[in-house]
Parts: C-alpha cells; structure tokens; sequence
C-alpha cells in the first residue's frame, strides 16, 4: 500500500456567489508567490475557473467530478494532479453540500471533501448579517459529521466593526475564523452567460485580477494557519492515476481498463499520428487529462487557433474540437474561409473528428447566421434558455470515440441551439434524466453538446487514435 501526504485545503461556500472562486484562486496564488508549488483543482464539470486556477499557480488547473469520473477515480486523479506539489487547493462547486440533482451527495463539494478526507474551509458572504453567521456556520459544520469543516473565511465585510461583531458570534461556534475579506471591486472578474470571461480573453486584464485576489487573501487571511491546516490532513493510500497505464490494461481505480482498443502508438516510420486539438480565444473548455490519454495513446497533440491559423497543423490525421465561446466570434470564425475549408475537406476524408459542444457548433452549416465549416447539415444560433446539468448516455452507434451501446456520464452546459438537434445517426441517447436522442455520426464525424470527461471513459483517446489514418 503507498502513503502520499499531500497538504490539501478544499474551499467551499454556503451557496453560490459567496466567493470561492476569489478566494480559491487568490490562495492558490498567494501560497505560490511564496514559493511553495501549489497544485489547483475545481470541483465538478467547469472549465473556467481552472483556467483562472492555472494562470495563477503555472500548473494546469484539473477537475474532480464524482459524477462524470466515478467517486473511486478522484483520490487518484487528485494525486496525479498534486504530485511533487506542496500544496493543493480544491475550489469547490455551489453549496457545500449541492450535488448532482436527486442523487445525494454525489458530485458534491462535500462528497469530494471526504473521498480526500480534505478540511473544508467555509467561504462566508457576511455583507448582510452579523450574528446569524454563526447559526449559519453551526449549522453546515455539524450536518455531516465526514465532513470536517475546519475554518471560515468572512468575504464582504463592511468595516472594523462589522469583523468584530463576526469574530465574537463565530467564538460560540467551535470554528475558527481564518481570515476576512473587505469588498473590493478590483478583484472582480467580469461575467457573461455562461460564467466567468476565460483567462484565454482576457490576458492582461486576467493577470491583474489574479494578483489583486492574492493580495486580498494576503492582506485578509491567517496564511500560516491556513498552510498548517492543510497540512494535517492525513496520508492518501491510493495509486495515482495514470494515463499509459490504460493502455497496458493496469486497473484505474475501479478496475476498469481499456475496452478492448488497441492503441496505435508510432507509425512504421517512427512518427506519432498527429491529432489536432483547437484552442484559441474561441475553444478554450478542456480537460488537462484528454491531451495526457492521447499522447500516452501514441498520438502527437498539435493545438491550432482556428482564429488565426489559416491551415490545420502539418500532418493532421485527426481532429478534436472541444468547447468554449465560438458564438461570440463567430464573425472572425467565419471570416477564416481556408480553415473552414480545411476542417471540411478532413471530415470528408474519413478521419476522426470529435467535435463537443463549441466544436459541434463549428461543424454546423451556420452559426447566428454566419457560415460555418459545413460538415453538419444543421443550423445553429444563440437561445435565451440556458442548457445545463448532468447527463447519463449511450452511443447509439459506432463512432470515433465509442462503440455502439458504451455508457457514459456527461454534462451539458450551453445558451444555443442547433436544428436539427440530431443527425440521422445520432450520437448518443440520453437516458436521464429525461430520454432523447442529440448530435451527429456521420463518418468518421463524432459531434455533440455532450461533454465527457475521458478519464471516466476508459478507452475513448485509444480508440480515437486507433482509428486515425496511417502514412
């Protein structure tokens, strides 16, 4: 049995909004600044706070998602993430203890907390209370006993007075304050429908608010307190997860291996097959572990930006398309005529694409009126109605990425619509939580609004790369 001991902090909140993501990454970068390396996690399915949590510790922020990976994969993919880090900081998701709708704790903060027997520190928006804050406080420390909410963080305090009146009604509550935070607007980090604006929009803007974060946690927060907290948590026990050894069959976490899929590793020549992967200030949602499954899969990553880059990369054999905001450029997406032609022409060829969410709209014939690639004979536009929520799925046929009846857990998490909402073949039937069939095979064409973690889809980058083109 191996023993890690990885410093470990989760960040949580009563309810949404209270802060988290400010104070998250404001420690995140603080404990960095100071020299430690700090490895940054996010709760559940969302892609933007990692990339918030990655400019601000020079790591690539990483999910954990009980739901789309399974509870038994979070401890190993956690140590995966954290290894050789002194530190680590999980943001949580919503309320402490808000999971995946009518499935208890699944997916929740508080779930996530336990499987890494992590302390919870509690993010509290104190600008509308004094004394209730400790009602509030008792009141998630002692609902879950597993749960070791360890310390709070007041966020929003008005004034001297206002700490002092929080202190003295959080003296009653057995649970330590660990710091408090003045309102100050220049850490806000601007929104739009679908969260936070990604650091990949903002750059400069990006870096700023980051530091301003830090130095509120700086300025605000017990950071010895909070570095020995995290470091009594106890030693994990199990094996890190691995990405090469999925392929060698070596069980991940539950047992589950490879289904079956040889990987195709280097071609006669000594060359990797390349599979290009779309990135830019358009295509930004994607989880740091499919581009680890490729590679370890024996495909060589190329990232593109179908804003600029006017060609796919030299040699692409395949292509995968993930999620982001292609809506709010679809002029300059459009205007990029060669790329367009080029993604059209690849698709034609027979070679694998996976195309998710963002990617699906691209595929599309238009999108709010402007041409898209093409490949799909579908239209898409912005909705008012937002999209959003976990999804459980089969594969109604054989595609690049599964076999006709694989099951899959995923998330749905858009504000546009695309008509038809499914190709003659379909990409999956969703079983829950109601029943319909979404997306498009056509092809060597995978494309849907589903996005799936592959880390909890053991053999989806093996059979991608299996069936690319040989030279």
């Amino acid at each position: 049995m191996v023993s890690t001991h990885i410093p470990r902090l989760v960040i949580a909140a009563p309810a949404s909004g209270s802060g988290k993501t400010t104070v998250a990454t404001g420690l995140m970068r603080a404990f960095a600044d100071a020299g430690l390396a700090v490895s940054p996690h996010k709760v559940g399915p969302d892609y933007i706070d990692p990339g918030y949590h990655t400019l601000a510790t020079g790591r690539p922020g990483r999910n954990l998602d009980a739901y789309m990976c399974g509870p038994q994969r979070v401890e190993p993919l956690f140590l995966h993430g954290a290894a050789g880090c002194d530190l680590a900081v999980v943001e949580g998701v919503m309320g402490l203890y808000d999971g995946a709708s009518g499935q208890g704790e699944l997916a929740s903060t508080a779930h996530v907390a336990k499987l890494l027997r992590a302390p919870v520190v509690l993010v509290v928006d104190a600008s509308s209370q004094s004394r209730s804050v400790a009602a509030l406080v008792h009141g998630f420390a002692s609902w879950d006993p597993e749960v070791r909410v360890a310390g709070v963080i007041l966020n929003k305090v008005g004034s001297d007075r206002h700490e002092r009146l929080l202190r003295e009604a959080l003296d009653e509550s057995g649970v330590p304050v660990l710091g408090a935070l003045r309102r100050a607007p220049a850490v806000h980090t601007p929104s739009r429908h679908l969260g936070l604006v990604p650091v990949a929009e903002r750059s400069t803007e990006a870096l700023d608010a980051v530091a301003a974060q830090a130095a509120q946690v700086r300025e605000g927060c017990d950071l010895e307190a909070l570095l020995a907290l995290a470091r009594s948590a106890p030693a994990l026990t199990d094996e890190a997860w691995d990405p090469g050894a999925l392929r060698a069959g070596v069980p991940q976490g539950d047992g589950g291996t490879a289904s079956g899929v040889e990987a195709a590793g280097p071609q006669p020549n000594g060359t990797r097959p390349v599979v290009a992967v779309a990135g830019g200030a358009a295509f930004t949602f994607s989880y740091a572990e499919h581009t680890e499954l490729l590679t370890a899969a024996g495909a060589e990553v190329v990232t593109f930006d179908p804003l600029r880059d006017e060609k796919l990369p030299p040699d692409t054999a395949g292509l995968v398309i993930g999620g982001g905001f292609p809506e709010m450029y679809a002029p300059e997406l459009s205007a990029n005529e060669p790329l367009r032609k080029a993604v059209a022409d690849l698709a034609a060829s027979g070679a694998p694409v996976a195309a998710e969410c963002a990617g699906l709209l691209y595929l599309s014939r238009s999108l709010d009126g402007k041409p898209m690639c093409g490949v799909l004979a579908a239209e898409a536009r912005m909705s008012e109605r937002l999209t959003l929520g976990y999804r459980e799925a089969v594969a109604i046929a054989d595609n690049p990425l599964a076999a006709a009846g694989t099951r899959v857990r995923g998330h749905e998490f858009h504000r546009t619509v695309i008509e038809p909402g499914a190709g003659a073949t379909p990409a999956w039937g969703f079983t829950s939580p109601e029943r319909r069939v979404e997306g498009f095979v056509r092809g060597g064409v995978h494309a849907s609004y589903l996005h799936v973690h592959w880390a909890g889809a053991p053999g989806t980058a093996e059979r991608f790369v299996a069936g690319l083109p040989r030279r």
